[in-house]
């Protein structure tokens, strides 16, 4: 276990605190057993790290253990952790636990054998808390962070400090929202970039390299965090690649479950359960009619990429810009709000709000009759009447 605890100290003193996410003030760290879900490469590691190098703590009272680490291929965690505790450990984060065999039994079994103990856990988005053999659903407060938001980024990148803005302010409270900004801040100068590579923390890194990232990004979730999921056969990951690179090049689009099945030779009954999987991962975003219940193995209506980075670096073609003015929107929203298909429009935001988003030449005509309806477009830098910037919507979280 020295190793773990060596490992943990080395990664603290490397861990900045410059910048921390939205969710991280969110989050509500007194209680004592916290999950945080998310797909890879968002920023899930980064932030229970600053987290845990805030307590400033010692590594045998406050640590870190990687569960894909190769220590637990042969080290029992329920046994490793008991001997962190009898140490004196008082914290326990628990990285990538989907990579652990019954790691919801072992993490319930600590949680309610050593009263004394926090224990935080990460993993994969596909993570069903309910649906594991010990349900923690009930234990356990669990909170799931996406990429970064359009405000993150400017933040992360360019220093440019926003405020979080709701919904209802957009709405209502646009106008006086520009008294918020920095007096230089111009909100179009950097949102292509956004678009482009700003979703995804890592590709801060290296620009150069940013779409065979994701590339290799899309195929670790599907070979790797896939792998764990009891219904998933992973002699089938490269028939999902296959329907993940489909989808890419056809968005937004009405799945045609007949057509989708001869080109991937995946059987049609399948292919509901495939399309759940992608959408868990976050590699997808389905979209479901209004009025109508969203079962998870229901049919999308329609459906677009998960973010606008995927976009750009699946297409084998030119990105259609209306395409990312909505995968764009979608991406946004849906973080802190319901969306579903209206029936007129293209967006329904918590039942109650109706959006049509397009560029400069979109036309109120078509929301009108609809009551609290609004236009998008990606061109405006403040609103005007009752059309609003696009890229306003990417403060939202």
């Amino acid at each position: 276990m020295n190793h773990l605890l060596e490992q943990s100290a080395y990664l603290l003193r490397n861990t900045s605190l410059h910048f921390k996410r939205y969710l991280f003030s969110k989050i509500k760290w007194n209680n004592r057993l916290i999950g945080i879900k998310g797909a890879r490469g968002t920023g899930k590691t980064t932030l229970v790290l600053q987290w845990l190098k805030e307590q400033d703590l010692p590594p045998e009272k406050a640590t870190y253990f990687s569960l894909d680490d190769l220590y637990f291929t042969n080290h029992n965690l329920k046994e490793t952790a008991a001997r962190f505790h009898q140490l004196g450990g008082q914290i326990l984060v628990l990285d990538e636990v989907h990579k652990y065999k019954n790691w919801s039994t072992e993490v319930k079994n600590l949680h309610d054998i050593y009263k004394d103990l926090k224990i935080i856990f990460t993993g994969s988005s596909i993570i069903d808390i309910s649906r594991q053999e010990a349900d923690l659903s009930r234990r356990a407060i669990v909170y799931e962070l996406p990429g970064l938001s359009y405000r993150e980024f400017l933040s992360l990148k360019y220093e440019v400090r926003l405020p979080v803005v709701s919904l209802e302010d957009i709405l209502h409270r646009s106008k006086e929202l520009s008294k918020l900004w920095p007096t230089a801040f111009r909100p179009l100068e950097h949102f292509n970039e956004y678009l482009q590579i700003g979703y995804y923390p890592f590709t801060m890194e290296d620009e150069e390299t940013v779409p065979q990232k994701i590339n290799q990004l899309v195929r670790t979730i599907v070979e790797y965090d896939m792998a764990e999921l009891k219904d998933f056969d992973i002699r089938n990951a490269k028939k999902v690649l296959q329907l993940m690179y489909i989808i890419a090049q056809q968005v937004p689009f009405k799945p045609n479950l007949v057509e989708l099945a001869e080109k991937t030779s995946i059987h049609r009954n399948s292919l509901n359960n495939y399309l759940h999987y992608l959408e868990q991962a976050k590699l997808i975003a389905a979209l479901h009619p209004a009025g109508r219940s969203t079962a998870s193995l229901q049919k999308p209506e329609k459906l677009y990429l998960n973010n606008t980075n995927l976009l750009f670096a699946l297409a084998e073609q030119q990105v259609e810009v209306g395409n990312l003015r909505e995968t764009f929107f979608l991406s946004q929203t849906s973080v802190i709000s319901k969306v579903k298909l209206p029936k007129q429009g293209d967006f329904l935001v918590n039942n109650s709000f109706t959006f049509e988003v397009g560029g400069k030449g979109k036309s109120p005509k078509q929301i009108r009759g609809i009551g609290n309806a609004w236009i998008v477009k990606d061109n405006l830098k403040l609103p005007v009447g009752n059309e609003l910037p696009l890229w306003m919507f990417g403060l939202l979280y």
